[in-house]
């Protein structure tokens, strides 16, 4: 005869296993309402779900990428991205410069600040055939070819790309920076506005005034047109003109005005080597004997003694300058190496050409 097993009730731990068992099947009654979802389709909607949210993750990064790269474009295309450019492709006598003298103590004080701080404030340049052309930084450009004579970090320097030419803006870019980092002289004032007038830059030395100056008071840009006047008489036989004070540089302007030129000029080319000093001497001497003008006479205006003809670019480099005024025409031959037999040769073909 069988032995009969023996059934025991569960107790209470086997009782919520068979629950939670229970739980985890779908159910197979028509009458159930409510459904448990199998776990592989519980697998499936998660990962759907997981899907959609990275696929708007995405597309929103999308959208973020191709905002920030237009607004560097446009960045870039504005010159407000600055880049490293090697310095042999930048041409520092891209424009002519308004500063004339540099202070090599200020220059010590710079090349030790790039050394322990490095560039602050990129220079700014355009785009010039293969290379770039100097805007504005003329002194930050000296400084970093002196740095890398000796050290290789300093053979590229941090730039904006300006699109610019040798234009006005060119010209106004340079200006402004020089008025706010170290003040002009009244004659590198006056010289800058004759310079870019002489290039063409500006229909006339007052235009060009008037568009660099544009800041400035009225009584100031009419004391900057008084230093381009005696740049425009006296500039190539004076030997310190940076040092004109304000007084003597219009006082000369006045002079001049008034039909001084031959004389002043006079004084200059037979003088030997001068300091600031002995040369505003041999101008105030030569002011005191001249003449003074009728009562009458009509003053103000600029001076119509001197006219400067638009200067020759030569294709070697360089470019040839001529100035016409009463009883004399002066040419200059500037960037360029000249024999003595060449020079001659020039001499005698002018001579030719009046006999």
């Amino acid at each position: 005869m069988a032995k009969r097993r023996r059934l025991t009730a569960p107790d209470t731990s086997e009782l919520e296993q068979l629950e939670a068992g229970f739980a985890a099947k779908p159910s197979i009654s028509p009458f159930e309402t409510k459904s448990s979802t199998p776990p592989i389709a519980q697998v499936a909607a998660e990962a759907a779900t997981l899907n959609g949210m990275a696929a708007v993750t995405d597309r929103l990064a999308l959208a973020q990428d191709q905002g920030d790269a237009t607004r560097w474009r446009e960045a870039q295309d504005a010159g407000l991205v600055a880049e490293k450019l090697p310095l042999d492709k930048i041409d520092a006598d891209y424009i002519r410069r308004d500063r004339m003298v540099e202070d090599e103590e200020a220059m010590s004080e710079l090349l030790e600040s790039l050394r322990v701080h490095g560039l602050r404030t990129p220079i700014e340049v355009t785009r010039d055939g293969e290379g770039f052309g100097l805007i504005s930084g003329f002194r930050r450009l000296d400084a970093f070819r002196r740095l890398a004579e000796t050290d290789p970090q300093f053979s590229e320097i941090p730039a904006f790309i300006r699109e610019a030419d040798s234009g006005q803006g060119a010209y106004v870019s340079m200006v402004e920076e020089n008025e706010l980092r170290s003040n002009l002289s009244p004659y590198e004032r006056g010289r800058i506005a004759v310079l870019a007038a002489g290039q063409g830059v500006f229909a006339s030395t007052e235009a060009a005034v008037d568009v660099l100056f544009a800041a400035a008071s009225k009584a100031k840009r009419s004391k900057v047109r008084s230093f381009a006047m005696v740049h425009e008489a006296l500039g190539d036989l004076l030997q310190h003109p940076v040092s004109l004070p304000e007084k003597a540089g219009l006082k000369l302007a006045a002079a001049l005005r008034d039909g001084a030129q031959s004389r002043l000029r006079q004084a200059l080319a037979g003088a030997g080597e001068l300091n600031p000093k002995s040369e505003w001497a041999l101008l105030e001497t030569a002011l005191k004997i001249t003449p003074a003008p009728a009562k009458d006479k009509a003053r103000g205006g600029r001076p119509q003694q001197v006219l400067r003809l638009t200067p020759v670019r030569l294709s070697g480099g360089g470019e040839i300058l001529a100035e016409v005024s009463s009883g004399e025409f002066r040419i200059r031959i500037r960037g360029t190496e000249i024999s003595i037999e060449d020079s001659q040769e020039i001499v005698d073909q002018i001579a030719r050409r009046f006999t």
